[in-house]
């Protein structure tokens, strides 16, 4: 039996949706190769990370947030709200934020540190953010999403790369010492 393409009929080639879906088909069945001829995955991949999601909701709107978040002035009443310099014994050095990126900013009397990654107002801050007490060169991302609700903002706040373990304090952190006393600032 001969088996004829279904182009043989046609004198000219493959339309471009034929040829991308055939690409397509082509490529996805490379997924089907087993893990252990590309080598094992494991040695690659940790799969023991922890992340954060959460997702407060503010009376106010998304310019309001983003100041008070970078502004270091009104940030300096954001921390006076949380009522954790004193519990932790941080001293009062004021907040230091850079409005720039790739600038430093110092938060909680220096015991949060870290550089401002991406910055589009009132929408969006994304920070390299490390807590003091973690070994030296360890970094986590604190990202910021502001959307608008109504005549409120939700943020959709994700913080990953953090060290094992410490999810659970940093989850209650963000509650008590960010989004408890933002609400309080904004009301």
């Amino acid at each position: 039996m001969i088996h004829r393409s279904k182009f043989a009929n046609r004198s000219d080639r493959p339309t471009r949706r034929e040829a991308i879906v055939a690409g397509i088909t082509g490529f996805a069945g490379l997924g089907l190769v087993p893990a252990r001829a590309w080598g094992r995955a494991d040695d690659e991949i940790s799969h023991a990370a922890e992340s954060i999601h959460q997702e407060p909701e503010f009376n106010s709107s998304a310019k309001r947030i983003y100041v008070a978040l970078i502004d270091p002035k009104q940030f300096d009443k954001v921390v006076e709200l949380s009522g954790v310099l004193q519990a932790m014994h941080l001293g009062n050095r004021p907040s230091q934020i850079s409005p720039a990126v790739g600038g430093p900013f110092a938060l909680f009397g220096g015991f949060i540190t870290g550089r401002q990654l991406e910055l589009v107002p009132d929408k969006r801050i994304v920070q390299a953010w490390r807590v003091g007490d973690w070994p030296e060169g360890i970094y986590s991302i604190a990202k910021f999403e502001l959307v608008p609700q109504g005549t409120g903002t939700k943020i959709i706040f994700d913080h990953t790369g953090f060290p094992k373990g410490d999810a659970e304090s940093l989850a209650s952190g963000w509650k008590a010492h960010y989004w408890k006393p933002l609400t309080k600032l904004l009301a």
